[in-house]
């Protein structure tokens, strides 16, 4: 779960609250479970490298805890998730962004080099696709945070190189690239100088441009700098959390699939139900409340313990899995559906996941749910990963034509 922001530190208020697992009631069909074997099922945000920062643990078979291993991936048809290479919106402050960035890499490669038979590190569509033929879950990575680039654009091909494909440009605070959405600072009014050198550098790299936590302002300022389609790699529709600018509005979505590309849907509660969202605003306010008036570290125990409190006389209000599946029919009914997909942001948000999808096991209950409101095998074929090769496809087929040594998919 990340540990930045004094929004993940309220998921974090959450541990130990998990819903009860209503599985037996969603139970998909064998016609839901056959999707997801036979389509490649891609998912680009999920938190592991962050999590096993945290605590280490063997996802190369099951796991104890978390959202994500290898037995649980098979079991959902999981064939390509985005490992985020997450840096909290602090670290470049620290100046730490860059180390911190490298060595997730390194864990993302250590892990399919201890289990070559069950992973293999993918850079581009043809070889996510070879991987599934083979067998093996491909290991696809996205940085979460431009700040490891650290005002340098030769550091875009250095983060190529090491296969990111995606950047989301910034986090929890308005960074030297981009506003953010969740922060009242926003120095650039959308983009700063560098940032707008930062989305035509990714363009030429084949690196698609993330605008996941940006702000509405740099949102439209991507689109009209950009060459290629862009992605939001886990958002969610706004129109279901009125006010809350981390989602995307009808209009940001009209724009986004105009251009031809992805808002990827994030599982979280608080993305999907105005309930869950302003609970999370509720607690936020009584928590800076009683920070103010007691003086205690944000970090301290008597924190802790308030949060649990809370936790236990406030219940949270789990979204279900038709909250999951409404965000997808939303986005299909306004502009089709060759432009939404799949941004869990599973192990990055907590116990805030929905009933009937609490980790990566639980992919077909979403299918069966997509079946049985009339979707067709090649609708559900272009949700789970079709989409997603065409818009990562088209980046890197960009970068190929705008120069020699640019990778290619």
């Amino acid at each position: 779960m990340k540990s930045s922001s004094v929004f993940a530190l309220l998921l974090l208020a959450l541990t130990g609250a998990r819903a009860a697992d209503h599985s037996a009631d969603t139970a998909p069909g064998p016609a839901a479970v056959e999707a997801t074997q036979k389509f490649l099922l891609a998912d680009t945000h999920i938190d592991v490298p962050e999590r096993l920062e945290g605590e280490w643990a063997d996802v190369t078979r099951r796991a104890e805890g978390g959202d994500f291993d290898y037995e649980r991936a098979r079991r959902g048809g999981l064939d390509l998730p985005f490992m985020s290479i997450y840096t909290p919106a602090e670290a470049e402050a620290e100046g730490s962004s860059f180390a911190l960035a490298n060595r997730l890499i390194d864990r993302v490669e250590a892990l399919a080099g201890r289990a070559p038979d069950k992973f293999a590190l993918v850079r581009t569509p043809d070889e996510a696709l070879a991987a599934k033929q083979r067998g093996l879950i491909g290991l696809a990575m996205g940085m979460e945070n431009g700040s490891p680039l650290e005002g340098k654009l030769e550091n875009l091909a250095f983060f190529r190189d090491r296969g990111i494909s995606y950047i989301t440009l910034t986090h929890a605070l308005s960074n030297h690239i981009s506003d953010s959405s969740y922060d009242d600072n926003r120095p650039w009014n959308g983009l700063s100088p560098f940032g707008r050198e930062v989305v035509a550098g990714m363009n030429r790299q084949g690196i698609l441009v993330d605008v996941s936590h940006v702000s509405d302002a740099a949102f439209y300022q991507v689109l009209e700098l950009s060459r290629v389609p862009v992605i939001a790699s886990h958002s969610s529709a706004r129109h279901f959390t009125p006010g809350w600018e981390r989602n995307m509005s009808d209009e940001m979505i009209r724009a986004l699939a105009a251009q031809g590309g992805l808002i990827m849907i994030n599982f979280g509660s608080s993305f999907l139900t105005e309930p869950a969202w302003q609970w999370f605003e509720r607690m936020m306010a009584a928590r800076k409340a009683f920070l103010e008036e007691n003086g205690f570290d944000e970090n301290s125990s008597e924190v802790e313990q308030f949060q649990k409190e809370y936790r236990e006389t406030h219940l949270f209000p789990y979204a279900t899995l038709d909250d999951l599946v409404a965000h997808f029919t939303h986005v299909i009914n306004l502009v089709g559906v060759a432009h939404v997909g799949i941004g869990s942001d599973f192990d990055g948000v907590g116990d805030s996941l929905p009933e009937g999808m609490k980790d990566v096991s639980y992919y077909p209950n979403l299918v069966g749910k997509l079946l049985e409101k009339g979707y067709s095998a090649a609708d559900i074929e272009a949700i789970l990963g079709g989409n997603l090769l065409r818009v990562w496809r088209a980046a890197l087929e960009h970068a190929a034509a705008s120069g020699p040594g640019e990778v290619t998919g």
